[in-house]
């Protein structure tokens, strides 16, 4: 296409940070057919709709890698909590957990942590496909890639989730992942913190691993413990992909609980010392606090723990556990079991090992954010600005075009996104554009939801999908398959 042409969209006089981790130029974009057709020298290019960018920051649309959106997906398609960040891309199915395979019986109540994203009623696609149909007819408005669930799988098969896995049982959820990397899974992804896979070895979990690895595939692993046996924990799944010769990525990377706290260090070398024989990429969200099921063997008695939801008292969201139980009367334990079931946010994580894991070179940025929790924590709404504006702005723990790299093609890169994640032509155009100066997060543990400032554009497959902060009517995501988006499996280092 020749500078000359008309194009849909020039995106005009921005600086340009191309997701590579490169200094910045400035440059016109322009889209046509839904992808970047030409990047010029500014004020070159002409377009049926202009965007003047000046003063303001291009980047690839950021790709939130670790999500449990697969519910959220289909119920509000519009996806405001991810837009309003500058977030074009998700990735579900995180920690063990998703929607498919399983069509639970109408009895059956879902166990923790399924319930995190679904009800019985949630869980209705007995393969992949049918939620691939599902999420393809939701028509969301952000891209959308899926991994499939050890937890999920394991409700399928085994009679009884506090065992091992049989020969039979394996070969049944190894037909179900098939069948789920077939209908264009990213990978596969396990949760051994969670009782319903507690029991798992690590032979199970390599028997599922294969094959995804044969789908090219990954592994993400929300590991077996991130308190006192986090090496140990990170050894096994760093093991289980070596072993089926297949990237593994560890989420949400932490060290939790005050006996761990500065342990970072030590962690993130092992991290090191593995990524050199395999290859191994990590995760995480920028806050001191992780969410997930309230679980009373992790009350303390120490450890500041926020109620996200109750089923029994739901009135109670947004209030401190160790409140509730003085209110009660009762220790902090029979309060969290009276609770039940319900969620929580603990603040398990001490600031300086957040700053040193989110400055490791390799970590991707993901929210883990929790839709369906009546008080959620708030990286739900502000992972991303929080990074560019708390992390990168503020505290200067990276350039802004560092930042940009852990949110898009470090991440594209990790998933085999080999057309998102940049700004190129010929690149599928998700683009958000900010003012890096004002870019912040709103959201709060007191008030989560809450968008971000300072985001002026987000583009979605070219169709502009938030203007001026707010998002618009359109809704031009993609379901990722990947056979259509990965060329090969990501090369060891």
């Amino acid at each position: 296409m020749s500078l000359s042409s008309t194009f849909d969209i020039v995106i005009a006089n921005g600086d340009i940070y191309d997701g590579r981790g490169i200094a910045p130029y400035k440059a016109d974009i322009g889209i046509s057919n839904k992808k970047i057709t030409a990047i010029a020298n500014p004020g070159t290019l002409r377009g049926k709709k202009m965007l003047d960018a000046t003063g303001l920051a291009v980047a690839p649309g950021f790709i939130d890698v670790h999500t449990h959106d697969d519910r959220e997906l289909l119920d509000k398609p519009a996806m405001h909590p991810k837009l309003t960040q500058g977030v074009t891309t998700v990735i579900t199915g995180n920690c063990g957990i998703s929607l498919a395979p399983w069509k639970a019986d109408p009895t059956t109540s879902p166990p923790a942590p399924l319930s995190l994203i679904g009800t019985q009623n949630d869980y209705r696609f007995a393969n992949v496909a049918d939620y691939v149909n599902a999420v393809k007819q939701a028509n969301p408005a952000v891209n959308v890639g899926i991994l499939v669930g050890h937890s999920t799988l394991r409700v399928n098969a085994m009679a009884d989730l506090n065992q091992r896995a049989n020969a039979d049982e394996i070969a049944h959820m190894q037909a179900l992942l098939e069948e789920g990397m077939q209908a264009g899974a990213l990978g596969f992804s396990s949760g051994l913190f969670y009782q319903t896979s507690q029991a798992a070895d690590n032979a199970e979990v390599i028997a599922l691993a294969k094959i995804s690895a044969a789908a090219g595939g990954v592994y993400t692993s929300h590991i077996r413990d991130e308190y006192n046996g986090v090496i140990e924990a990170l050894a096994e799944a760093c093991d289980a992909g070596l072993a089926a010769q297949l990237p593994v990525i560890l989420s949400h990377h932490k060290c939790a609980g005050p006996a761990n706290w500065g342990r970072s260090a030590e962690t993130l070398a092992y991290i090191s010392k593995r990524r050199s024989t395999q290859t191994v990429g990590l995760d995480a969200y920028p806050y001191p606090a992780g969410s997930t099921v309230l679980d009373p063997e992790y009350v303390d008695g120490v450890m500041r723990i926020m109620i996200s939801f109750s089923e029994p008292f739901p009135e109670l969201a947004g209030r401190d556990l160790a409140d509730i139980a003085s209110d009660w009367g009762v220790d902090q334990k029979t309060a969290a079991r009276r609770l039940h079931p319900a969620g929580a946010v603990y603040f398990q994580m001490r600031e300086d090992d957040v700053q040193r894991i989110l400055s490791y070179p390799h970590t991707m940025i993901g929210s883990d954010g929790l839709p369906h929790d009546h008080h959620p924590h708030p990286r739900l709404w502000g992972a991303f600005p929080r990074v560019l504006g708390h992390y990168c702005r503020e505290q200067k723990l990276f350039s802004l075009s560092e930042a940009i790299r852990r949110m898009s093609k470090l991440s594209a890169d990790n998933f085999g996104l080999t057309q998102r994640g940049r700004l190129a032509v010929d690149c599928w155009a998700d683009v958000v554009v900010f003012d890096p100066d004002t870019i912040a997060d709103r959201a709060t543990f007191s008030d989560p939801k809450q968008a971000a400032t300072g985001i002026h554009w987000v583009l979605v497959n070219g169709e502009i999908a938030l203007a001026d902060g707010a998002p618009t009517s359109q809704r031009a995501g993609v379901f990722l398959h990947r056979v259509d988006e990965r060329e090969s499996l990501y090369p060891a280092v």
